[in-house]
């Protein structure tokens, strides 16, 4: 197993890491709308905030050696499922191969944010 771990992409808030690689999959923690340069939250609404969030994710498949194209698995995390529509079309510029999907509402995200995203991806 190997860690991974980039400043292009929010530090891990607890006691996780931002991805680890086993078995040539990448494993990533779930992204939510940081910006890794400050460390705060950015976006009013769930346009704004999934966009971060993909960027995020991009620097962590990025540093894993691969890319948007090998995910394989997503599971997001919308905190109302209003937003579904507004979500879908952030995420279909990036997940252009239609990885394998899971997408739920939630009660409440960390740090009260619109959306989380985690990834599977070959390596």
């Amino acid at each position: 197993m190997r860690k991974i771990s980039t400043d292009k992409a929010p530090a891990a808030i607890g006691p996780y890491s931002q991805g680890i690689i086993s078995n040539g999959m990448l494993f990533a923690s779930g992204q939510i709308p940081i910006n890794p340069a400050t460390g705060n939250i950015e976006g009013e609404d769930i346009a704004a905030q999934a966009e971060l969030v993909m960027k995020n994710i991009g620097a962590l498949l990025a540093e894993a050696g691969t890319d948007y194209t090998r995910v394989v698995k997503t599971t997001c995390f919308l905190a109302d499922m209003g937003d579904f529509g507004a979500f879908n079309e952030i995420y279909a510029r990036y997940f252009t191969e239609k990885p394998a999907r899971s997408c739920v509402a939630v009660k409440t995200l960390p740090k009260n944010v619109l959306c989380e995203v985690e990834v599977i991806a070959q390596v």
